[in-house]
């Protein structure tokens, strides 16, 4: 009889020792459990965290492609007629201009004239500086050009020749053109294709800068 209770008691102490141990390793694993997951769910988050955004870095000139561009700002002033060439930034990459803008002037006819690079315009009261400034445009930016003629014939002139209706516009140093409408809302005119006294086309740009800069 006391074998039987020594091996029952033997039973029940082991079953509960047994039960114990099996509730350690559960709080155990569900502790191990919980760290991992925090640690998985703390790696998830900073694996799919945003980048901070950061600036457009400067790319190099700005190539045709990636400009819209337009004639803004016209009028009539000080004998001449003109607007100012706007180049904005189309792209997602920032870009440089510097100097003159190729622009070439086309009457209905079709006679082409290249716009002479000016020095000074009453126009847009602007002087030129050596070297010419680099106007950096981040996307969405942009730098501007004078495009302006004499709208008075010169000498014993009564009349200018047919103004010009288009314009065939590069940026500096840029490959590719876009041509646009030569009209200057603002004078409610083409632009003028008047000569000097000496038969020379007065029509020119100025070199790209920041609107800034300019009369508007």
């Amino acid at each position: 009889m006391r074998s039987h209770v020594v091996h029952d008691f033997r039973a029940v102490a082991f079953a509960a020792l047994a039960a114990a141990a099996c509730g350690l390793v559960i709080i155990g694993c569900a502790s191990t459990d919980a760290t991992s997951a925090a640690s998985a769910a703390g790696s998830a988050s900073a694996g799919s965290a945003s980048a901070p955004a950061g600036s457009a870095s400067a790319g190099g000139a700005c190539g045709t492609a990636q400009l819209k561009i337009s004639l803004t700002h016209t009028g009539a002033l000080a004998g001449q007629a003109g607007g100012y060439l706007t180049f904005t930034n189309d792209s997602s990459t920032s870009c440089t201009m510097s100097g003159w803008p190729a622009v070439t002037a086309l009457t209905a006819a079709g006679r082409a004239v290249s716009l002479r690079h000016l020095r000074s315009s009453m126009f847009g009261a602007w002087q030129y500086s050596s070297p010419p400034p680099t106007t950096t445009l981040r996307p969405g930016d942009s730098g501007y050009a004078i495009v302006a003629a004499a709208d008075k014939p010169a000498g014993s002139s009564t009349s200018c020749p047919a103004p010009y209706v288009r314009l065939r516009v590069s940026p500096p140093g840029g490959s590719g053109s876009v041509t646009i409408s030569a009209y200057l809302p603002g004078a409610t005119s083409y632009l003028p294709s008047c000569t000097a006294a000496n038969g020379a086309s007065t029509a020119g740009t100025s070199t790209v800068t920041t609107l800034s800069h300019l009369p508007h």
